[in-house]
């Protein structure tokens, strides 16, 4: 094992969430370090829409330009497909004030966004060690360790030691793993597996962002960087497993010779009209991407010395498209009550407990309209309840917008 590399804070994840925390730190004059596993760019299964609430935080972290450079048209409607259903209602302006540059939000793919907020972390003077994988976390004294092993064919078993007080866990929750800030892997029936994938070529209205509403699951898409159409979905496991034996060789039983990917994606042709509209001589750019099961509520934001952000913190249903929004947020509010806490144990524990206080209280409202809003889609005839909501009051739509954050502005920017 090599020399102990010592640092303020170490941040496991290099995702929005990890890297805003990461950037903040370290223009206060933070040494922070930064434990990735995946080399960039690299796609991720996500919507990839951020709210106009988060414009504001783009610009304190110094990407908010390159942002508005690469990301798509503003999305100025929110719309719902599901079967023949195809309605649109206006979303709501999140500009505040005069000097406001920005009303609507828009997309940037994963690819794209992540190298950026990553290069700005750079750039800030945080230390990258990339692609690694965190493998254990142990106390040193009033620090802590945090194993790392490099990730490549050629990186061999060498274990790296890092060390700081601050722990900052922002590796998501999808995954399972060693670190006692990841959950354990389950497996049950209602299970949502998430995929997604890049299309060129759409017919999509390119100011619209719809919901998808489909038996078994839910999903949404949206026009993002370079042309590309951004659809992403979640699907029960049972589901799953019902339809892959739907779309079976023909003997009993049998699994569809189709890849999940491609069994999820004939379900959304054939249940939702806007869907097979769009992307009717629209052609896959890339590969679809799977993951999961996603695991949506809220858990402690500070438990046994690591302070946790993004999906590790608390995750919504990403019905409401707010995943990269809490991501971004979430690092922001860890970074701000650390930057100010005292050092020493004591100081970590009182920020700890001010950023559990405030994460609830900029989140848990829409953690809770996701899950109330995600029980009814996939509930029996759930779509079809929705279908008739959305046709009668559109403006469902618009309020429903609202009810999720995407007008409500982050703390302490102003």
């Amino acid at each position: 094992m090599s020399n102990l590399s010592t640092h303020d804070a170490i941040v496991i994840g290099a995702g929005p969430a990890g890297t805003s925390a990461a950037l903040t730190l370290a223009r206060r004059g933070w040494s922070v370090a930064i434990v990735e596993k995946s080399a960039f760019p690299r796609r991720k299964v996500c919507g990839e829409y951020i709210s106009a609430s988060n414009l504001a935080l783009l610009d304190r972290l110094e990407i908010g330009d390159a942002w508005r450079v690469n990301a798509g048209p503003e999305i100025r409607r929110v719309g719902f497909f599901s079967g023949e259903t195809c309605a649109a209602a206006p979303m709501p302006d999140a500009k505040y004030g005069p000097s406001a540059k920005d009303g609507f939000g828009r997309a940037l793919g994963r690819d794209v966004l992540d190298a950026l907020l990553l290069q700005a972390a750079r750039t800030a003077g945080a230390e990258i060690f990339q692609p690694c994988r965190a493998v254990a976390i142990d106390w040193d004294g009033d620090m802590q360790k945090v194993f790392i092993q490099a990730r490549g064919e050629n990186s061999g078993d060498e274990t790296t030691a890092l060390r700081a007080p601050v722990i900052v866990a922002a590796h998501g929750s999808w995954e399972p793993g060693p670190l006692p800030s990841q959950l354990e892997k389950t497996s049950r029936p209602s299970d949502l597996l998430s995929f997604k994938a890049h299309f060129t070529g759409s017919t999509l209205a390119p100011d619209l962002m719809p919901l998808l509403a489909f038996p078994g699951g839910y999903g949404g898409m949206v026009l993002a960087d370079h042309g590309r159409l951004s659809i992403s979905c979640c699907i029960r496991r049972e589901m799953l497993a019902r339809l892959r034996r739907k779309h079976g060789s023909g003997h009993d039983g049998a699994e569809s010779p189709m890849s999940a990917a491609d069994v999820v994606f004939h379900h959304l042709m054939a249940s939702c009209k806007g869907v097979s509209d769009a992307l009717d001589e629209a052609r896959l750019d890339g590969r679809w991407l799977a993951a999961g099961p996603i695991r949506p509520g809220i858990r402690a934001c500070y438990e046994k010395d690591i302070f946790r952000v993004g999906n590790a913190a608390g995750e919504s249903h990403p019905i409401i498209a707010e995943g990269i929004s809490m991501a971004l947020q979430s690092g922001w509010l860890l970074a701000r009550e650390l930057a100010g806490a005292p050092s020493g144990r004591a100081g970590r524990e009182a920020a700890g407990r001010r950023y559990q206080a405030a994460w609830r209280g900029l989140f848990s409202t829409r953690v809770h309209a996701a899950a109330a809003i995600a029980r009814m889609a996939l509930g029996p005839g759930g779509p079809a309840l929705m279908a008739a909501a959305v046709r009668n009051f559109p403006q469902t739509l618009t309020l429903g917008a609202h009810m999720s954050g995407k007008t409500r502005p982050v703390p302490g920017l102003t």
